[in-house]
């Protein structure tokens, strides 16, 4: 991480030096009032430090008094998903808080690193999931690396989870069951749903949707950032048109073409001059795989003409699953001309 530590006087100047040896992995820049030097910025008010403290640092530590620090940042706060981690430590280095953004930002993940490297150092924790410890969300999202749509909505969630009572999940079942491993699980608090079995699904139910799709609902939304795009197409198709084909399919499922790492084909595709023109275009990473690849898959998937040219179980479909880092083909294939398209995560 990289650390901004604001001090105010002598003595908070030589707590933050001693926090450095324990701060070694990360990239630490000491805020003070009387030293200028490599890793050493003078400042005259504290106000002038936080507009870039702010932006540029990714947690910053106060060792001064709780109350200046709250009227001092205030201003700064927009939401938990981009403020950056706000820990207060007492002179001693005896006492830590974190303050803001304990979860997305790392706020408490950096008190405890700091708290169980110092002696006699109590890490205040405030952070309701954390103390009665019990499953955290937006923790999940972000071990997952997940990009996360209506925050607004995790609060509900997470109370509910907090007063033990249930919640909802739809999602996959690669992705049920790394929630199941995670820390804070428990079996009584979560109804899982899949996009394929919805028939108990109760819509007043707080409900967390685990999908690369944005959906048009106003639930928390977790979205996995690597999909893969499977594709087929017909001899000779050039590149614009499986660019509109891909735009397209894109529209129509609600997916950010950003979030598309990996192109993915059958081997037989390898010469064809328009998909390898649209992967340098997109800057996309292209697969192919070979029969044998394709055809030890054990999923069902969609009728093809593959089967009866190629004699494989088809093109889009089982390359974007071979490609995929769960191997979860979540949207079938679709036919646009001359253009097939399917996706997996």
């Amino acid at each position: 991480m990289k650390i901004a530590i604001a001090t105010i006087n002598n003595p908070s100047l030589e707590s933050a030096k001693q926090l450095l040896p324990i701060l070694k992995n990360h990239d630490c820049t000491i805020f003070n009032k009387s030293e200028e030097s490599d890793g050493f910025v003078k400042f005259d008010k504290v106000d002038d430090i936080l507009p870039t403290a702010w932006a540029e640092f990714d947690a910053i530590i106060f060792i001064m008094a709780t109350g200046a620090v709250i009227r001092k940042i205030a201003p700064h706060l927009k939401d938990k998903a981009t403020d950056p981690a706000v820990l207060i430590m007492t002179l001693d280095l005896k006492r830590i808080i974190p303050l803001v953004s304990g979860h997305l930002g790392g706020a408490n993940e950096l008190s405890v690193e700091i708290s169980q490297s110092l002696d006699e150092c109590v890490n205040f924790v405030t952070t309701a999931s954390d103390q009665i410890k019990v499953l955290a969300f937006d923790m999940f999202a972000k071990k997952m690396n997940y990009e996360i749509s209506n925050l607004k909505s995790l609060a509900q969630l997470a109370n509910r989870i907090i007063n033990k009572q249930t919640v909802q999940v739809v999602t996959y079942p690669s992705i049920i069951e790394e929630l199941k491993n995670f820390e804070g699980y428990n079996e009584d608090s979560i109804i899982f749903f899949t996009p394929d079995d919805l028939d108990d699904f109760e819509s007043e139910i707080s409900t967390l949707y685990i999908t690369p799709q944005k959906l048009a609902n106003n639930s928390l939304q977790f979205h996995p950032k690597e999909i893969v795009l499977g594709l087929g197409m017909n001899r000779g198709t050039d590149s614009k048109e499986i660019d509109l084909a891909v735009k397209r399919f894109c529209f129509e499922h609600s997916l950010d073409f950003k979030n598309v790492t990996t192109l993915a084909s059958f081997e037989a595709k390898a010469d064809e001059i328009g998909l390898l023109e649209f992967a340098k275009n997109a800057n996309k990473e292209l697969k192919f795989f070979n029969a044998n690849e394709i055809n030890k898959l054990e999923q069902n998937f969609s009728p093809s003409q593959a089967t009866k040219f190629f004699n494989i179980k088809g093109v889009a479909e089982p390359a974007s699953l071979l490609a995929s880092k769960t191997k979860t083909l979540f949207l079938s294939k679709r036919i646009y001309g001359n253009v097939t398209v399917a996706c997996s995560f």
